[in-house]
């Protein structure tokens, strides 16, 4: 275990001493990244010379040089930033030194690039056995189509996301998150897990592997289901649920509510609320399977006795009811919201350059060693100094990696 990033004075986090190299850029690997950095891992981001990670561009960039546009900062918090030419012979010796002290490495490079360097994982557990090597790639490295690269898109597409995605009648829709990018993240932070864990008993790492395709997979547990059992594909339901109902996005006077009948005991208690015990007994209705058949006269039912009522008078007295409720939100209404609020999801920090920023919180809470935010998304190379210096290169040698185009300085 590396010692480099101990608390101090801070409270301890789940990961403190863990050092991770992270070779990936936009949304998969960094989501990975970020996940074991916000519970303490200190995570070294090493960035391309030049440019950087690909999202320093995304929206809004910042002009003065700083290149903190949103789409970086809300995905590399709490990391360092070592710029570093890895194709150079003095930028691939700098990156093993710091291997040969890291615990994990993240890339999401396209399957087979980094063998081709001399950096894959059966060269770099021969230097550090103790490595947890995680590789997070578009269709999962084996198989006909294992070596190809993965776009999320292309992945939801592939994987029958967008074939259940929007309205039977309209034209393909992708799903308005990057589903397969963050869940491909978030799935390989939880091998990583498991690997550092198993390594305590055995005192060695292993390869981890996640997959876009994998990940998008993994979202279709309903419509998977509905296919092994009966044969059936289903398609896309606007918003309804692919095999209850009621539940669905519902229009009211004003705005949209998602209303939830997933059991007989709610929809019963939706048929009273909405004054009409009747539809309990009525045969479209009295079953699931009928309610989920005759889905579109039941939804023109129910918004006939919606639409006397705005919104918010429906969520209190559904609510009040026991039905499951909510109204639906947009972006800036759910981060405004005192619920989000209470949860830390909206977190505020000053930056040194870039001034004042906001950034989702961490969605996982430890009672005994909670996940912080301790430093914003770094600049380009602001920390390439400070890590070389680390691996054991003096301010000389650095200056003249600088002068060679192998690292970028941000001091």
């Amino acid at each position: 275990m590396n010692d480099t990033n101990r608390a101090g004075d801070r409270p301890a986090r789940a990961l403190d001493g863990i050092r991770v190299i992270e070779l990936s850029q936009i949304m998969a690997g960094p989501t990975c990244g970020m996940m074991l950095a916000d519970l303490g891992a200190d995570v070294i981001k090493i960035e391309r010379v030049p440019g950087g990670d690909d999202s320093r561009g995304y929206g809004n960039a910042d002009a003065s040089g700083a290149h903190l546009a949103h789409p970086f900062v809300v995905m590399n918090r709490n990391k360092r930033s070592l710029a570093l030419d890895i194709r150079s012979p003095e930028g691939k010796a700098a990156l093993l030194r710091l291997v040969d002290g890291a615990d994990v490495l993240v890339e999401n490079f396209r399957p087979g690039l980094l063998d081709r360097f001399g950096l894959g994982y059966q060269d770099l557990s021969t230097r550090n056995p103790r490595l947890i090597y995680c590789s997070i790639s578009g269709y999962g490295g084996v198989g006909p189509m294992g070596d190809e690269g993965g776009f999320d898109m292309i992945l939801q597409a592939f994987a029958g996301i967008m074939s259940v995605t929007g309205t039977a009648s309209g034209e393909p829709v992708r799903p308005g998150s990057s589903v397969a990018d963050v869940n491909a993240g978030l799935l390989g932070a939880i091998g990583v897990l498991a690997a550092l864990n198993q390594r305590h008993a055995t005192g060695r790492g292993q390869y981890v592997r996640s997959s876009l395709l994998e990940a998008a997979l993994q979202q279709m547990y309903w419509y998977a289901a509905e296919y092994f059992e009966s044969g059936r594909v289903l398609g896309p339901s606007g918003s309804a649920h692919p095999i209850t109902a009621p539940y669905q996005a519902f229009r009211t006077a004003d705005k949209y509510i998602i209303i939830g009948g997933a059991n007989q005991a709610n929809w019963e208690r939706i048929a009273r609320t909405l004054r009409h015990p009747e539809w309990i007994d009525d045969e479209r209705f009295q079953t699931g399977f009928a309610r989920k058949r005759n889905e579109s006269t039941l939804a023109s039912l129910i918004e006939a006795e919606l639409a006397a009522h705005p919104a918010a008078h429906w969520v209190a007295t559904l609510k009040a009811a026991g039905v499951p409720v909510g109204p639906m939100h947009t972006i800036d209404e759910a981060l405004a919201h005192p619920q989000t609020e209470a949860l830390g999801m909206v977190r505020r920090f000053e930056h040194p350059k870039a001034g004042p920023l906001r950034s989702l919180g961490t969605p996982v809470r430890l009672s005994a060693s909670a996940p912080a935010l301790s430093r914003g998304a770094p600049l380009l190379g602001e920390h390439s100094r400070e890590v070389l210096r680390e691996a054991g290169f003096d301010d000389d040698a650095i200056d003249a990696m600088a002068r060679g185009g192998v690292t970028i300085l941000g001091d």
